[in-house]
């Protein structure tokens, strides 16, 4: 497997895009979100953290690792590829999640998350927003409705970063997908998503 999963043309604004806590870059929804980004003039860069490297090698599933060794080698990562378009960081939750802390600590265009997990899963007191104060950049979050790790009446109760803006998605869930009823499909859902990413990055690259 390749280290790198490029979409898009050198040239672009360039997107580095970090998976969820439990698939990798090569999940259909990271696959789906890059391969649109990339028609919308926006390159993205996939990786995998070391601990998705090796359960693909092994086939043994492994929980992430620790908070630093990730951010680590998102920054390892970015070193190596050594971009020179304006460049964006983000990711699927936890990606995204770590992406804006990285943005904490290193200069970046902008960041953008898809689903950010403002707490842990069933503990809604473990809220995950001390580094927010300290972020620079702009910030997009594309979030659902009824995220079971951030929804909507939970995030009213949060203090966001001044350059941070939220994008909800009516009924949608922690993958932005809606119930039926909703009225919406989950194509529809990522596909706005999707446009509203590429508009962000595109107006923030000029």
């Amino acid at each position: 497997m390749s280290e790198f999963l490029i979409n898009g043309d050198a040239g672009c604004p360039t997107l580095v895009f970090a998976h969820g806590a439990g698939a990798g870059m090569e999940s259909d929804f990271m696959q789906y979100v890059s391969t649109e980004l990339s028609l919308l003039g926006v390159r993205v860069i996939r990786f995998n953290f070391q601990y998705m490297q090796q359960q693909l090698l092994t086939g043994k599933r492994r929980p992430p690792d620790r908070q630093p060794k990730l951010l680590e080698h998102f920054k390892d990562v970015i070193d190596r590829l050594a971009i020179t378009e304006p460049c964006f960081i983000g990711g699927k939750s936890m990606g995204g999640r770590m992406a804006s802390v990285l943005a904490t600590q290193i200069d970046v265009d902008g960041v953008v998350v898809f689903g950010y997990p403002f707490h842990a899963l069933g503990k809604p007191e473990k809220v995950r927003i001390d580094h927010f104060p300290a972020l620079k950049c702009p910030v997009m979050l594309c979030q659902g409705e009824r995220d079971n790790m951030g929804n909507a009446e939970d995030v009213a109760q949060y203090r966001l970063a001044e350059k941070m803006q939220i994008e909800w998605f009516q009924d949608g869930d922690h993958d932005l997908k809606p119930r039926k009823s909703s009225g919406y499909t989950h194509e529809q859902h990522l596909q706005n998503a999707v446009e509203k990413v590429s508009q962000f990055i595109l107006s923030q690259a000029k």
